[in-house]
């Protein structure tokens, strides 16, 4: 199973940009799917955007699109989020997650997923 690690949270003021990191070690990460969550004091963990390792398909929720893009770094098994034009509204705890690439569908419930990370915090300011 893979483990993941995040990196590069912090604070910003609204309409600036952030690029957080997830390391993926343990595991044949050709095989996976990896998603950005984040979740937010008193609300339920929520699905960002998701990357198939094989190929590179990607999804974003609606709130992620034209604003952040997630990538992946073949050689150093990492996958980045880069965000930009924050908002107050995006500031939460990140994780990276990851589960097994199989079929064709696109999963976004956090039970999809069988590996996390321990999270990152991004704050955005007004």
């Amino acid at each position: 199973q893979v483990q993941l690690v995040e990196s590069g949270g912090g604070l910003v003021e609204a309409g600036g940009s952030l690029r957080l990191s997830c390391a993926a070690s343990g595991g044949i990460v050709s095989r996976y799917v990896v998603a950005w969550f984040r979740e937010e004091p008193w609300k339920e963990r929520e699905f960002v955007a998701s990357i198939k390792w094989s190929g590179g398909d990607t999804y974003y929720s609606d709130f992620a699109k034209g604003r952040f893009t997630i990538s992946r770094d073949n050689a150093k098994n990492t996958v980045s989020l880069q965000m930009n034009s924050l908002k107050p509204e995006d500031t939460a705890v990140y994780y990276c997650a990851a589960r097994g690439a199989t079929g064709t569908t696109i999963k976004v419930a956090r039970n999809d997923y069988i590996s996390w990370g321990q999270g990152t915090q991004v704050t955005v300011s007004s």
